[in-house]
């Protein structure tokens, strides 16, 4: 090996180093993004209206990454979280508005998950509320005796389970002129269609996701040199996030209806039969099981973190997972307080399909709300260096307005319905 090499190889070593420790909060509330409501809303579509959601789902990815890549700029840039910068820019009162708004997104995502967690258990004949008691039992125990590296690493392994419904898709043979005859025949003016739209839109940029990653970066303690690597990091979470949620709604239409749509389903079983009916009742019923399973647990994690993260900074204290149960009761209470809520409200027997459109929708209304505060404290309370340039700014504007208004406009028109 030539001088060179040997003085390359150590830098190259370092900057391998680097990129690997940086990337994770990106990757991890991505994959949390393909979750239980995600996965309904998407065979929703795909079942009742074949492949015609699909250009909404891929146009989502670069706004899905605008609006994440702003959190990654506060987080390095001012140190503080969502919640801190609320405060700091418009006072208490505000502070305390933005987090009740978010607390109420976090429970009803949180209920989502665990909705979707018992309806797999529904499929082997385990009741709800087994499950539900021992999948929360499992998730405090895990988060009271991690790091915050270790509980990112465990929601990473989770979340490649969720591939399988790329597998599923590939292996669902869908027809190539049958998309392009759908996708020029878009129901814009259906309600149905947009009470969909809506929901697809509020599993994909959610209050709780923007708020996570800006809080998960902080507690791991990343700094400016590590800009570059998070900025990759959450492009990539929101390509896969977005082809996952594709690769769903490809395979539920061919599944319910052979790509015509017309289908209507009301239960995680139910949309798991449809999965059945592709692989085979073994194969489909396994793949769709692990698949729903690892999104709705890194959501469960990613979602109660950033609850307790939440209502700590309410309480003037910043709390980390770093720190033992004893020395953050608040934090870890906080945690365990969602985790018992949200578990009863699931085994209450509310229909489980129902509660996650609702609290798809309901995220639809709020996102303009989070996206208008996100974009003016980019443009006020960065650096100079870190502010958004003019001409991004200029783009970044009306597409976050865009993607709210629509947000808004389809959530209250869909519901009307």
């Amino acid at each position: 090996m030539s001088g060179a090499d040997m003085s390359l190889q150590p830098s190259t070593l370092r900057r391998l180093r680097h990129l690997l420790a940086a990337i994770g909060p990106g990757l991890v509330v991505m994959l949390a993004d393909t979750e239980t409501g995600s996965v309904i809303a998407a065979a929703q579509s795909g079942a009742h209206w074949g492949y015609r959601m699909l250009p909404l789902l891929l146009v989502l990815i670069p706004l899905l990454y605008m609006a994440q890549e702003l959190t990654i700029r506060l987080a390095l840039g001012t140190g503080q979280s969502y919640g801190e910068l609320v405060v700091r820019r418009w006072g208490r009162r505000a502070g305390q508005f933005s987090a009740a708004l978010l607390l109420l997104s976090c429970l009803g995502a949180l209920a989502t998950q665990l909705s979707g967690l018992a309806g797999v258990g529904q499929m082997f004949g385990v009741p709800t509320a087994h499950t539900v008691l021992l999948l929360c039992a499992l998730i405090f125990i895990m988060v009271c005796t991690g790091s915050y590296r270790s509980v990112e690493r465990t929601a990473i392994a989770l979340g490649v389970f969720e591939l399988a419904f790329l597998a599923e898709a590939w292996l669902a043979h869908p027809s190539g002129s049958q998309i392009v005859a759908q996708l020029k025949q878009l129901p814009l003016s259906n309600h149905d269609f947009l009470l969909l739209a809506a929901a697809n839109i509020g599993t994909c940029i959610m209050p709780w996701t923007i708020c996570y990653q800006q809080s998960a970066m902080l507690d791991k303690g990343l700094t400016l040199a590590d800009l570059k690597p998070a900025r990759l990091d959450t492009l990539l979470g929101a390509t896969l996030c977005q082809v996952i949620t594709a690769g769903i709604l490809i395979a539920a239409a061919v599944a319910f209806g052979n790509g015509a749509g017309g289908a209507s389903l009301d239960t995680i079983p139910e949309i798991a039969g449809g999965f059945t009916r592709l692989l085979g009742p073994t194969g489909g019923k396994l793949l769709f099981a692990l698949a729903l399973s690892g999104g709705a647990l890194v959501a469960t994690i990613v979602v109660c973190l950033c609850g307790a993260w939440t209502l700590g900074e309410m309480s003037g204290q910043r709390e980390s997972l770093e720190k033992h149960p004893l020395q953050a009761p608040w934090f870890y209470g906080s945690f365990a307080l969602m985790l018992a809520g949200a578990g009863a409200l699931v085994s209450s027997g509310v229909n489980l399909v129902k509660l996650s459109i609702a609290t798809s929708v309901a995220n639809a209304l709020l996102l303009p709300i989070m996206l208008a505060g996100l974009y003016w404290l980019a443009c006020k309370e960065l650096p100079p260096e870190l502010r958004p340039s003019r001409r991004y700014q200029m783009l970044l504007a009306p597409s976050l307005l865009l993607v709210g208004g629509f947000s808004l406009y389809a959530g209250i028109v869909g519901s009307l319905n």
